[in-house]
């Protein structure tokens, strides 16, 4: 069963994966959308930091459930 606790907090953490994988995702549409536009620039960071930071606080939020997890094995 112990097993099973550490599986569970795995698959949390996992998580970071898909963040990492969007923000990458993000970041290279943002540059391709600045260089056709270069006048947009300020827009379009505006809109990837936010993007990165939604992205970023599913990562986080995996990380916490894991430590719940590991924490009331």
């Amino acid at each position: 069963m112990e097993g099973m606790v550490f599986l569970a907090a795995a698959i949390a953490v996992f998580t970071g994966v898909g963040a990492g994988i969007s923000i990458g995702i993000a970041a290279g549409k943002a540059s391709e959308a600045v260089a056709r536009q270069p006048e947009a620039a300020g827009k379009i960071r505006t809109m990837l930091l936010l993007g990165c930071a939604l992205a970023e606080a599913t990562a986080i939020y995996g990380l916490a459930i894991a430590l719940m997890i590991l924490g009331n094995a």
